[in-house]
């Protein structure tokens, strides 16, 4: 309902009280569901705890290999997306420079908490160096499947492809930015 509105009128433009109003709830009542504006768009984006994931990996499992299966995981549940609804979230975030800017911000939060983790295994300043590699890998690869289905593949094409550039980005993060051969 929310993303419909801000599609519509543009995420500036929408009020909170606008969304109550069309989702026949009390303003009070969203908000203890959605404590922010940015929360009725922006919940899950950008969210994933890869600080967390490398911290809790087994032992003897690297950070890019924890990180690995993350994406693995996350590219397989991507592919079951409802395809309308996750292109008119991106619009809605591109246009907005507030979310825009919350969505960097957010990415950049993300990259310093993984920086931290990987500080152990990595040293500084390897470790910052490799989280934003990991960062900027893993969101060419959200970005690449979103051009997909613009472009009209298929979810199960989308997915499919999706899954091979998980792999790709993580050959490259642990090998090496080499030619990758048959490519």
């Amino acid at each position: 309902m929310a993303l419909r509105l801000f599609a519509e009128r543009g995420y500036e433009a929408v009020t909170v009280s606008d969304v109550a109003e069309a989702a026949e709830v009390a303003k009070a009542t969203l908000f203890t569901y959605f404590p922010t504006k940015d929360a009725l768009v922006l919940d899950g984006v950008a969210d994933d705890d890869l600080a967390g994931i490398v911290a809790r990996r087994p032992p003897g499992r690297s950070p890019l290999d924890a990180l690995r299966a993350h994406y693995r995981a996350a590219a397989a549940t991507e592919a079951a997306a409802d395809f309308d609804a996750l292109v008119t979230r991106v619009r809605v975030i591109l246009d907005s420079p507030t979310l825009a800017g919350a969505v960097m911000s957010r990415l950049d939060r993300q990259r310093h908490a993984l920086a931290l983790e990987l500080t152990e295994a990595y040293g500084e300043p390897a470790a910052a160096i490799v989280a934003a590699q990991i960062v900027a890998a893993c969101n060419a690869v959200r970005e690449l499947y979103l051009q997909r289905l613009r472009a009209g593949a298929s979810s199960r094409e989308a997915g499919r492809r999706l899954a091979e550039d998980v792999e790709l980005a993580f050959d490259l993060l642990q090998h090496g930015c080499r030619p990758q051969e048959g490519r």
